[in-house]
């Protein structure tokens, strides 16, 4: 498959700390592919890093085959990478339908915005209730929701998902889930961060595990899951021979 996304050392500081330490990764067109990690392992800094809101301090990101290391976010989402936010991040005093316009807001204003606002509302038809309501009003499920539909607005070739599941009841974390899977199937290209890394690495063609800021694994998605240092990291299975150690 054609690799669409190709990143090459790249580093990242919030001030004098560093976030993120010669990272190498790339998605191929597409894929699913998941980041894991713990908390503070730097993912949502990369996902920030690639759609350009997190500045980098060495390394380059290369989309579709251009450098585009020193492209602005508005002309990062103008080639086609699309971020849904960690915490979703919805305009709450403006409608559903407002929302997802601004998804949109790079792309010329034609009768094909008003042809994927449709589509979007099909797809998720709880924002096709609630479109003249303000966003703030609807519930964290259907806020995420709301978030994913004002990406997918944009006409994603790469979409950045960044803990999707984050806060969420379970009943409406396998809803997510259903849409995300929709979308891979839909051939949808996709970069992952996620909290549930069994959901994540058993849908994903491949993983990566972040420690400290540095790739530390890649392989398929299921041969993460079988990994030992991965299911006692972040499955919550022990290694046996821990058991054994420990009685």
């Amino acid at each position: 498959m054609t690799t669409l996304l190709r990143i090459e050392g790249l580093s990242s500081h919030y001030g004098r700390i560093q976030a993120l330490d010669s990272i190498d990764l790339e998605v191929r067109a597409g894929e699913l592919v998941a980041l894991i990690g713990a908390n503070g392992a730097g993912k949502s800094t990369l996902l920030r890093c690639i759609s350009g809101v997190q500045p980098m301090s060495a390394g380059h990101i290369r989309f579709e085959g251009s450098d585009i290391s020193r492209m602005q976010p508005k002309g990062r989402v103008k080639a086609g990478i699309c971020q849904v936010p960690e915490g979703r991040q919805v305009f709450g005093p403006m409608s559903v339908a407002e929302n997802l316009a601004l998804g949109a807001f790079c792309r010329k204003q034609d009768e094909s915005v008003a042809v994927d606002m449709d589509t979007v509302y099909s797809m998720l038809p709880v924002l096709h209730q609630k479109r003249h309501l303000a966003a703030g009003t609807l519930s964290g499920g259907q806020q995420q929701m709301l978030a994913m539909g004002r990406a997918l607005m944009g006409r994603p070739r790469l979409l950045l998902l960044d803990e999707p599941s984050m806060g969420l009841a379970p009943l409406i974390v396998q809803e997510i889930f259903g849409i995300i899977q929709r979308l891979r199937t839909q051939g949808t290209t996709i970069l992952l961060v996620e909290q549930n890394a069994h959901f994540a690495l058993s849908v994903a063609d491949r993983g990566y595990v972040i420690e400290t800021g540095r790739i530390t694994l890649t392989g398929a998605g299921r041969e993460l899951i079988a990994r030992p240092e991965v299911q006692a990291a972040y499955l919550g299975m022990q290694d046996p021979a821990d058991s054994e150690q420990i009685g």
